[in-house]
Parts: C-alpha cells; sequence; structure tokens
C-alpha cells in the first residue's frame, strides 16, 4: 500500500475511530532480537483487539500482512517489507484467569502477551505446567503459531483453545482437533487451510493442572539458571535456528562439523551454543541468511542430515543497483 492509498484508507475507515499507531518506513532492525534487517513500509500498532479487527476490516484483500510479536523467530531481509506489519507485543495482552478448582484451571493469554510473563502468572496461581514458557524468547501468539517448546514440553499440550483474527477482521474461536499438531509446526486441517495465510492467533485459553507456587517458582528459577548457562544471551539472537531431526540434536551435529565459531560478516555461529547463530554487532539480514545456508549445506553433506529451519524468513535482498 503507497503513501496515497494509506491517507485513502485511513479516509474510508476514519482515522479517528483507529485508536493505534501508524509509522511508514519503520527499521525492523528495532523489531527483531537479531536487531537487522529492512524497513517495513507500513507498521501499526493496535490499542487492543477490537482495535485491530477495525484495521484489517478496511485493508484491501491484497495487502500482505505480517503480524510480529517479539521478532526472536524472525530475520527480515535487507530490502524490507512490502504490505503491513501488525505489532501485537504489549497490545494484544489480556492475561487473566477463566476459571480454577482443586484440579487446576484455565487461563486467556493474548498473542501479544510475552511468554516469560505466562510462567510467572501460572505459577502466582498456584497452577503448574507452564514453567517451560520462561524458556521462550517470544510471544504467546509465536508460540502458537509454531508450537514452541523447550526443557520437554511444547504450547499445544495445554491449549484448550484458540482464538483466530483474519485478514477481514473477523475473530473466531477454534479447537486444537482443527489443527494438525507437530513438532514446531501447527498446520490447519483441509476445512481451513485456505485460510493459513490470512488467519492469525490473537490469543488462546490454556488449561493447567493444580500445582504449588513455590515450587513452580524453583523451577522457573532452574530453567532460567540453565539457559542463561548455555545459551548466548548476551548476543542479538533469535533462539534456535533449527529443528532437532529425529533421534538427533541439531547443536551437535553443526558442533561436529566444527561449525561453532565460523562467521560470515558479522553473523556468527556461537561458540556457546552451536544452534544459534548471533549478531556480533554489525551482521546483516544477508550475513545471517547466507550463515544459516553454509551451516545446512555443511551438516548435510558430512552427516547426510538435512537441517530444517524454525526461524522465518520473510522480505525481499537488498537490490545492489
Amino acid at each position: 500500500m503507497n503513501m496515497s492509498a494509506l491517507n485513502q484508507f485511513y479516509c474510508e475507515v476514519g482515522m479517528h475511530s483507529l485508536r493505534g499507531e501508524m509509522r511508514t518506513n519503520e527499521p525492523m532492525s528495532k523489531h527483531t532480537s537479531w536487531r537487522a534487517g529492512g524497513n517495513a513500509k507500513n507498521y501499526f500498532i493496535p490499542a487492543d483487539l477490537d482495535d485491530l479487527a477495525k484495521f484489517l476490516q478496511g485493508l484491501p484483500e491484497s495487502e500482505p500482512v505480517y503480524v510480529v510479536g517479539l521478532g526472536s523467530n524472525l530475520l527480515v531481509r535487507d530490502g524490507g517489507l512490502d504490505g503491513t506489519v501488525l505489532a501485537v507485543h504489549g497490545r494484544l495482552n489480556d492475561l487473566h484467569l477463566v476459571e480454577q478448582d482443586q484440579s487446576g484451571g484455565v487461563i486467556y493469554i493474548g498473542a501479544g502477551v510475552a511468554c516469560a510473563k505466562v510462567a510467572r502468572f501460572a505459577a502466582r496461581h498456584n497452577l503448574a505446567g507452564a514453567e517451560f514458557f520462561a524458556g521462550i524468547p517470544g510471544t504467546v501468539g509465536g508460540a502458537l503459531a509454531m508450537n514452541a517448546g523447550c526443557y520437554g514440553s511444547e504450547t499445544w499440550e495445554f491449549v484448550d483453545c484458540v482464538q483466530t483474527i483474519n485478514h477481514a477482521g473477523e475473530v473466531a474461536i477454534r479447537n486444537p482437533k482443527d489443527y494438525e499438531i507437530g513438532y514446531r509446526s501447527v498446520i490447519p486441517k483441509p476445512a481451513l487451510v485456505s485460510l493459513i495465510d490470512t488467519t492469525w492467533f490473537a490469543g488462546g485459553y490454556f488449561k493447567f493442572k493444580s500445582g504449588n507456587e513455590a515450587q513452580s517458582r524453583q523451577k522457573i528459577k532452574q530453567l532460567l539458571t540453565q539457559r542463561v548457562n548455555s545459551q548466548p544471551l548476551n548476543q542479538p539472537n533469535a533462539g534456535s535456528i533449527f529443528r532437532n531431526p529425529p533421534d538427533e540434536f541439531a547443536a551437535r551435529l553443526i558442533e561436529s562439523c566444527g561449525l561453532k565459531g565460523v562467521h560470515i560478516g558479522g553473523a556468527m555461529v556461537s561458540p556457546k551454543h552451536a544452534n544459534f547463530i548471533v549478531n556480533t554487532g554489525t551482521a546483516s539480514a544477508a550475513d545471517i541468511e547466507l550463515l544459516i545456508m553454509r551451516v545446512q549445506s555443511t551438516v548435510k553433506e558430512k552427516t547426510g542430515y538435512a537441517l530444517v529451519q524454525e526461524v522465518r524468513i520473510i522480505g525481499h535482498a537488498r537490490s545492489n543497483a
């Protein structure tokens, strides 16, 4: 959507009725954990879910839309993005206890809530099982989209139902049976497959068993200590780059190929954890993407394993013209 079309859109929707903030040519390096990448043509920060729905209702069907939380599993190429980025972190932020009894409880969590906050909230309400969320460096929307997990648990193990929003601004409730849920994979079943590029998770209802606050907080502390000791959290990164192959670990395969410390430009395979690529300070998105491909090709050549990336790569390469 060019500026004239954007202005027309505001006139049609009525800018006074939108409570969010629109920015143009927004540097995505400010909104991704790799701190690299080009600009988004349009960048909308909704006030809440109702505001987001109203905004989407006015967008042309042809307008590309990207939903971004903390940008922790995302690489935006240096040429940037056409279309509109919807920034939901801290905006779709409803987090409340729906019901609770002696056996457990149900929590509603908006897509823009940071996963670490979920772990603490559940513990405070004496609910067990959510501790692993403390180790996921993103938002609940992203965790739902990829079935994020760590330390032996995965997001969709605890999903009762999800709330979705589509390109037309329509909100719906869907059940886990509507999706094929796998390891780092959430795919709509055939009846919903046409919605895969036009529907996003707005939130979800999560069910947890009864627990003990002190025990949960101790487990969270242990998990965070483990994370600090094993991951390069002092440098910009996007979390794990590759899925673990069946009965193997991506990090072990990468390390076995002597790739720790290998770099292209400012991007480097972390010496601390081989399944992390860090920005040493000057990395472009192209540096990072080239290093991802080098790791994949080297591991394939030396071990026979075809590593599948977890990180999502979007946008245009920078033109050399």
